[in-house]
């Protein structure tokens, strides 16, 4: 996949914006599928089974996305992106969406040419250490090399972390997350710094998980979501009103086991309006008026995805937490359908 520096990347972003004038919508439809920027490796977010099938919750979003165009969740191609190369590979138009634990930042969303639709996971940076290192907090890191990525807003928050703490340290980066893992698990660093829920996704890949601990401590804000190229509102929205539909459902407890029943049963207006019972709240997108009950029924509820691939059952075993809905005391809440 090419890469971009410097004036190029601003260029390649200008050209995107102006081609965004053609319907991204248009041109999915044409081509019969999604083409979706994924990572092709972190456990839990977007990675292949023993099939070759991509699973995971950045995965889903995808897929929610073609169940809301398509009728079809599988009508999607997977593109692998590095943290270096996914906003020129969106930028140049050879992914439709990018889906791949991407932060949500002031500097991405103001000077790239593209724009976040919505969060799909509420994340924070930590570190993680082997357990025979003897330290239990951050601030027990004075003078650790550190591994890392390039590319990322990890590097940035590394060093106002450590600077802000009047320590010292050595950064240990690469391109590739599967490069910093396997430089950890070779002792070149003290620790792996990265968002708290790829050092999850991390550490059950790692040969002896067990002798390896996440500290407690998160050093930043790190909202993790789905990206588009600015100029195309239509698309913007398809993506962030997928990501609202799986939020709404199950604020409702409809999921993809009882949304038939509820379906064929509810006297509820809003439900009714939500699964294409009574009008079409698809128009406005371009879409076919039950949408909504093609994304739940073929991808789940929020609550189903998230617990299928990252939660207290998976091998990640993360909690809820900041995910959780409004309702429960967690930051996800939707616009209303109506």
């Amino acid at each position: 996949m090419k890469t971009l520096t410097g004036m190029a990347v601003v260029a390649a972003g200008l050209c995107a914006a102006s081609a965004a004038g053609a319907s991204t919508l248009d041109d999915v439809r044409a081509r019969g599928e999604i083409v979706c920027g994924v990572h092709f490796g972190l456990a839990g977010f977007a990675a292949p089974d023993d099939q070759g099938n991509f699973q995971g919750l950045d995965v889903d979003v995808c897929r929610g996305v073609a169940a809301a165009v398509f009728g079809d969740a599988d009508k999607i191609s997977y593109t692998s992106v590095t943290a270096k190369t996914r906003f020129t590979a969106l930028q140049g138009g050879e992914i439709d969406l990018l889906s791949r634990n991407t932060t949500w930042t002031y500097m991405r969303d103001a000077s790239l040419g593209l724009d976040f639709t919505g969060v799909t996971y509420y994340d924070g940076q930590g570190f993680m250490v082997r357990k025979d290192l003897g330290v239990a907090s951050a601030r027990d890191l004075n003078g650790a090399a550190v591994c890392t990525s390039t590319g990322t807003t990890t590097e940035l928050n590394l060093k106002d972390y450590f600077d802000g703490n009047g320590m010292s340290y050595n950064v240990v980066a690469f391109e590739k997350e599967a490069e910093v893992v396997a430089a950890y698990e070779a002792g070149r660093c003290d620790a792996y710094t990265t968002d708290a829920s790829a050092l999850a996704a991390a550490r059950v890949q790692l040969a002896n998980a067990e002798e390896h601990m996440i500290l407690p401590e998160i050093i930043s804000k790190e909202p993790l979501g789905p990206v588009v190229r600015q100029g195309d509102d239509e698309w913007g929205d398809i993506v962030r009103w997928t990501l609202w539909v799986m939020d709404t459902a199950e604020e409702l407890g409809i999921t993809s086991e009882n949304v038939d029943a509820i379906k064929a049963e509810t006297t509820s207006p809003e439900i009714k309006r939500i699964l294409g019972v009574d009008g079409n709240i698809g128009e406005p997108l371009g879409l076919n008026a039950d949408f909504a009950y093609q994304i739940i029924k073929q991808v789940g509820n929020y609550g189903e995805v998230f617990d299928r691939h990252v939660g207290p059952d998976t091998p990640l075993g993360l909690a809820r937490g900041l995910n959780d809905t409004w309702k429960s005391g967690g930051l996800r809440y939707a616009a209303p359908v109506r």
